[in-house]
């Protein structure tokens, strides 16, 4: 993984919550809060919150005696999920993944949307959620599935290659859809030191917008993809964000457009 795969600063936040949230998060965040809200925790802790999509769900579904403590290792992704703000009050924090700034026992739940792909040691980073799990408190995460399952991003990840033909930009490939393997999943758990085995089903949702203009920009210019194609130089951010919206009309038409989504939704038990 780049470095830059974990960078978002600059714009990327507002982008992000203004066009990638309701183009692909919304639904999963809604699915992630229905499944935990019949569970009951009392005490919550959200890992990656980025914008606080989830966070918003979970503050909307959860008793206002649920405690919500929302963290990110990205200072400016927690600034933008504070600014808009959540139906109560809940508890922000910068927090690194690999080591949580909690005690032992201290949650009935942690969730977390779209964060593991992220994480640089996946096996240290479960193993630092189950330890701040009491026991039989839940883990619950999504995780992308493969690109190819996913076909706005994977329509714009292929529109770049000619732009940049020596070296493409892979972010989405490589990280948001490069973690969906069921075997690695339940291998990374197991080195965290969970000992029961994680259910995972696949989602499959749409993604839709109002022309193919948005989810051009959503993903050129609303993600850390943005950091690879400013770090190639030429052409440019406009003209590859101008290349992903004229192959996602070719494919889907100059109105609105409608493509698949789908991830993995894992839960385990401590």
């Amino acid at each position: 993984m780049a470095e830059s795969d974990r960078l978002f600063a600059g714009s990327i936040p507002q982008l992000y919550e203004q066009l990638l949230v309701p183009l692909i998060f919304e639904p999963y965040a809604r699915d992630l809060a229905q499944r935990l809200a019949p569970l009951g925790p009392a005490d919550v802790l959200e890992v990656a919150a980025g914008t606080g999509v989830v966070t918003r769900r979970l503050a909307e579904s959860l008793p206002s005696t649920t405690r919500i403590v929302a963290t990110d290792l990205n200072a400016p992704m927690l600034q933008e999920a504070q600014r808009r703000g959540t139906a109560r009050p809940v508890e922000w924090q910068v927090a690194d993944a690999m080591q949580l700034p909690f005690d032992d026992d201290s949650f009935d739940a942690v969730a977390c949307q779209f964060g593991v792909m992220f994480f640089p040691d996946r096996g240290r980073a479960f193993a630092e959620m189950r330890r701040v799990l009491r026991p039989g408190g839940v883990l619950l995460f999504n995780a992308w599935d493969a690109i190819a399952h996913n076909e706005f991003a994977d329509v714009v990840t292929e529109a770049l290659v000619p732009l940049y033909p020596q070296d493409p930009p892979r972010f989405m490939a490589r990280t948001p859809h490069g973690y969906h393997d069921p075997h690695a999943i339940a291998r990374d758990l197991g080195e965290g030191g969970f000992t029961t085995a994680p259910d995972i089903v696949t989602l499959t949702e749409r993604s839709c917008a109002s022309g193919p203009e948005v989810p051009a920009m959503a993903y050129c210019q609303g993600t850390p993809l943005r950091n690879e194609i400013e770090a190639r130089g030429g052409p440019g951010l406009l003209a590859a964000t101008q290349a992903a919206t004229q192959a996602i009309a070719a494919r889907f038409g100059i109105g609105e457009v409608d493509g698949k989504i789908q991830a993995l939704v894992v839960s385990v038990r401590r």
